[in-house]
């Protein structure tokens, strides 16, 4: 049990990611004015690597890595798949939509640890799903299939990718655990790899460097990735992972308000509809976990 003062910085610690990561959406939105998606995301992804594998000598922790086959799939997906589709995502969509649709991530990781992990969907975790199912449905709005569609599709299948690495996360540490830190860097190394070869090979406008772009970019590496990773290390070493998730909600509420604030985004009211559901399904599975039962809290933060 955390000690009162120990509680209260995670708890401020907690308030201070929600917001940087509440606000990432916005940077990455930006970042993409002055790049193609694959260009910015291995800019953005390569020194957040070389910052990350500092902290490990920081922190003393082991820098040898631990079944590099399994990091490279997970890599795969939690850094390759993962950026690839969100960026692809935030080229034409809206930055609100993107990040509620990006966190049905949960919804996703529990369907996939049904078959893969063995762990059946029980009690209120069916009517978790059934407000998550309901509310991409709506968010998607697949009855319009005009204009932003394409892009909700790559926000989905950047959750689902996030969904797959949390799975592959979970059995690893099922079978004996791992310490989160080596692990994420390692991942985001081998997975920085593919990301570069794609921005290689796959063509794209060139790089726009201004001043503003390179604030960009400082931003996602120091920010959203490093700071943001060691302040969530933090809160989980002083807080439960279900309350932790459950405050961690706040992300894409954030995202969506900013979102209103800086591009005056609108959203009908099926749209909004499809949001609450999406959030108060996030919401009942936070807190089942935060009560004890099988967490569905992924292991991996956001990159």
């Amino acid at each position: 049990m955390p000690s009162a003062p120990s509680a209260r910085r995670a708890a401020v610690a907690l308030a201070l990611l929600s917001l940087i990561w509440g606000y990432n959406w916005i940077m990455l939105k930006e970042g993409l004015r002055f790049a193609g998606p694959f260009d910015f995301a291995a800019l953005r992804t390569v020194p957040s690597v070389a910052l990350l594998f500092a902290a490990l000598v920081w922190t003393k922790r082991p820098l040898r890595p631990r079944s590099l086959p399994r990091l490279a799939l997970l890599g795969l997906f939690q850094t390759t798949g993962f950026l690839c589709f969100l960026c692809w995502a935030l080229v034409a969509g809206a930055v609100g939509k993107t990040t509620v649709l990006v966190y049905t991530f949960p919804f996703w990781t529990m369907l996939f640890a049904w078959p893969w992990l063995g762990e059946r969907i029980r009690g209120m975790q069916w009517l978790a799903i059934a407000l998550a199912g309901a509310g991409l449905v709506l968010v998607l709005e697949p009855w319009q299939l005009a204009g932003s569609f394409e892009s909700r599709v790559y926000a989905v299948l950047a959750g689902v990718s996030w969904a797959v690495s949390s799975v592959i996360a979970k059995q690893w540490r099922n079978e004996g655990g791992f310490d989160l830190l080596s692990v994420t860097a390692w991942q985001m190394l081998l997975g920085a790899v593919v990301l570069c070869a794609i921005a290689w090979s796959v063509p794209s406008r060139p790089v726009e460097w201004t001043p503003y772009f390179a604030w960009v970019l400082g931003y996602g590496v120091v920010l959203g990735s490093t700071a943001g990773w060691l302040l969530w290390l933090y809160i989980l070493d002083h807080l439960p992972a279900g309350t932790a998730s459950l405050n961690l909600m706040a992300v894409p509420a954030i995202g969506v308000l900013l979102s209103r604030l800086q591009y005056g985004e609108r959203s009908s009211t099926a749209e909004i509809a499809g949001m609450l559901l999406i959030g108060a399904s996030l919401a009942l599975l936070s807190w089942l976990a935060m009560r004890g039962e099988r967490g569905i809290v992924p292991p991996l933060g956001q990159e």
